[in-house]
């Protein structure tokens, strides 16, 4: 199945000291011709995204995985 998104959707890891998240990528940004507009747009749905998660049951359940 993962073979099968890869060639829908181009992934993307992003790795820091404390998390790495491989994303799927759904938007076609290559719409946008400007380099500049299309990061600034990939930048603003990525904090969309974060945004929309934090606000879900998921994001609670995720947090409840640290309780005792």
């Amino acid at each position: 199945m993962d073979d099968f998104l890869d060639e829908l959707y181009p992934e993307l890891t992003l790795e820091t000291d404390d998390i790495i998240m491989t994303l799927a990528i759904k938007k076609d940004y290559s719409k946008i011709e400007d380099f500049d507009k299309r990061k600034e747009e990939f930048i603003k749905d990525l904090n969309d995204f974060i945004k929309e998660f934090s606000e879900t049951p998921e994001s609670d359940d995720f947090m409840r995985y640290y309780d005792d």
